[in-house]
């Protein structure tokens, strides 16, 4: 005797496709027309480049990919935009210090001429 399998339905929420409640089912993928895959990297600002990497660091990336259940292309558009983000911190942040330090410079020159 088969045991029937209980269906069990999900709410479709955020948290439900983030959490890959729903969304990962092979069963019900299907490919998508060749012509909307250009409007869907348009809307998500995406653009398609080559770029030579070593295997090394691609076979990396896969693996790292698996730990995160992500693919690796998208695990590297991550941490891409990761460092980037983190640049733009660190400059952003010099520019700061940079701008602290002539700060009491200009406060003298200030006095200075006052007191002239």
């Amino acid at each position: 005797m088969i045991a029937k399998m209980k269906k069990v339905k999900a709410h479709n929420t955020a948290d439900a496709w983030e959490s890959g409640e729903l969304g990962r089912d092979i069963k019900y993928a299907r490919a998508v027309d060749k012509k909307l895959a250009p409007q869907v990297d348009e809307a998500l600002g995406l653009q398609m480049i080559s770029i030579r990497l070593e295997k090394d660091l691609i076979e990396s990336y896969k693996l790292l990919g698996t730990k995160y259940d992500m693919g690796y292309q998208p695990l590297m558009r991550e941490a891409l935009k990761r460092f980037v983000e983190g640049e733009f911190k660190l400059i952003a942040s010099e520019a700061l210090e940079k701008q602290k330090a002539s700060k009491p410079k200009l406060n003298a020159i200030k006095r200075i001429r006052k007191a002239a």
